[in-house]
């Protein structure tokens, strides 16, 4: 088995860039955030960044509609483990309308919706 260590170093500097944007993006607009969005934030962009790799003529709003399911199931499994589990308080959207368990809901669904066009557009950009 023959590693490609362009593609490591590829996923790897989108995780970390992933991670950091993300938590730096809840510093400037939460004024906090947790060592836990980091590896969400990191795990989604490359998870992205396979998909926009495995096929880069996908269409843009077909991306932005797999980037808002795939940061929301993130969500949900990262507030079920750190939130429900752990106790650890993170986030709560439970005074949020369509939410579910206070740990997804349906307005950050639609941030992540826009988070996944300016992904699209980056990936783009970066000539990925």
């Amino acid at each position: 088995m023959v590693i490609n260590l362009n593609l490591v170093f590829i996923y790897a500097g989108a995780f970390l860039f992933g991670g950091n944007a993300y938590c730096l993006i809840e510093l400037l607009t939460r004024k906090r955030t947790h060592f836990s969005m980091f590896f969400c934030a990191g795990l989604a962009i490359s998870i992205l960044l396979f998909i926009y790799m495995n096929n880069r003529e996908i269409p843009l709003l077909l991306f932005s509609l797999l980037g808002t399911l795939i940061i929301t199931c993130l969500e949900l499994i990262f507030g079920t483990v750190f939130n429900l589990w752990l106790k650890m308080k993170v986030w709560d959207y439970s005074k949020l309308p369509l939410n579910f368990s206070g740990q997804i809901c349906v307005w950050f669904s639609g941030i992540w919706f826009g988070f996944g066009t300016l992904i699209y557009y980056l990936f783009r950009l970066l000539k990925l």
